[in-house]
């Protein structure tokens, strides 16, 4: 009789395990996790509301659209396309709804369970691991593996971490990826626009100068800095820079996701239109009117100019804080809702298609321990599921 370990309670290994146990019901299938409960972040994920997949409909894998998953996936891509043969975004709509869990699909392609409650989704796994037989130790930490060749173990979370990766795996001399943190927030030095707390801009596009790295989305202004998807995207596009960089740099933010001749042109034909407003008054679409006289503020324009009164270089001021204007971002901000680790057990050191580790026959890797992380959107879980599933899949097999 097969003795499989899953070290880590999350959503990678739970699936995994409720998977072992309908595949190899005679096998003794033992979960341990470091906290006192399992699937914390999934009960959490999503504002609350778990989503845990997406329709990926603008990203299906192809090899005509493989740089589309590399958008999804910074790091793990090809590896996604390859697992999404075994276990497909499809496969997981199909699997919670045979479940009895009914689930809902949003324009952005973010899938949610219709009650949108997280929670629905822990107890449908819960159940499920006791359904199935599946032995749980919560409050059991596992500081090292030095066992490695008897029974199969199978690995989704990383347990104590360092800089040059997860410490309990240290002695099986498997090659790590170094850690991390990615999907966080951006803290500004710009107190201005730091006032505007709560001001959503609908169309940007940031990016690092002087890098390839650049994310578009919604924007949100906070108290510390900058939130929202826009910014959520590119902390994890560019993780390994900022981290490398001690997250200070320069951010860039296009307003309205125009380039410089595009903006000219809308100024030109807005400001023709109000020409005996205040600029100040003027509406420019996707920009609150705050954050417009904000932008007036930064293009060091007066507040009570009349828009007939607007010359041509202060157009071109206009138009270049609009699509190219910079702050400086002085620090991480804390996302602790939905923390997400770059890094990890490097690919090159598992089998692509079983997930086994190839210097340790028997051991298995899923979940987040592996260098594969996602933008928001249910990217992350998603990977999770496939792993989990592609592991239980393997080990079916041995």
């Amino acid at each position: 009789m097969k003795s499989i370990a899953i070290i880590g309670g999350g959503a990678a290994g739970c699936f995994c395990a409720i998977e072992l146990k309908r595949r190899l019901p005679d096998a003794e299938v033992t979960i341990y996790e470091a906290q006192d409960r399992l699937l914390a972040k999934v009960a959490i994920t999503g504002g609350g509301r778990c989503n845990l997949t997406n329709s990926f409909q603008d990203f299906r894998d192809s090899d005509s659209n493989i740089e589309l998953l590399e958008y999804v996936y910074p790091r793990g891509h090809r590896l996604m396309k390859r697992l999404f043969n075994i276990f497909s975004p499809d496969d997981t709509v199909r699997w919670f709804e045979s479940h009895g869990v009914k689930l809902v699909t949003e324009d952005d392609g973010c899938i949610f369970p219709k009650s949108q409650d997280a929670m629905e989704i822990v107890r449908t796994l819960e159940n499920l691991l006791k359904q199935t037989g599946v032995e749980i130790r919560t409050n059991h930490r596992i500081d090292i593996i030095t066992d490695l060749k008897e029974d199969i173990k199978v690995v989704t979370t990383g347990g104590k971490k360092t800089d040059k990766g997860y410490a309990f795996l240290a002695q099986t001399g498997i090659e790590m990826t170094p850690l991390c943190p990615s999907l966080f927030t951006f803290e500004l030095s710009d107190r201005a626009l730091k006032s505007l707390s709560g001001t959503v801009a609908e169309h940007t596009t940031l990016s690092i100068p002087k890098t390839k790295f650049k994310s578009s989305g919604i924007l949100l202004v906070t108290d510390w800095g900058t939130s929202g998807p826009a910014t959520l995207k590119l902390s994890s596009y560019a993780a390994r820079f900022l981290s490398e960089a001690n997250y200070k740099t320069q951010l860039t933010v296009n307003w309205i996701s125009n380039n410089q001749e595009e903006a000219l042109a809308t100024l030109r034909k807005t400001i023709a239109e109000n020409r005996l407003k205040k600029l100040s008054s003027i509406n420019i679409e996707g920009l609150t009117s705050r954050l417009w006289n904000h932008i007036i503020t930064r293009a060091e324009i007066r507040e009570d100019i009349r828009c007939s009164e607007i010359g041509s270089k202060q157009l071109n001021k206009l138009s270049t804080v609009l699509t190219s204007d910079t702050y400086e971002i002085t620090g991480k901000g804390r996302f602790k809702e939905e923390f997400v680790t770059c890094g990890g057990v490097s690919l090159k050191e598992i089998d692509q298609n079983t997930l086994q580790a190839k210097k340790h026959p028997g051991i298995y890797f899923a979940g987040e321990v592996l260098d594969i992380d996602a933008i928001t959107g249910g990217f992350n879980l998603q990977a999770a599921w496939t792993t989990g599933y592609t592991v239980a899949r393997a080990i079916q097999l041995v």
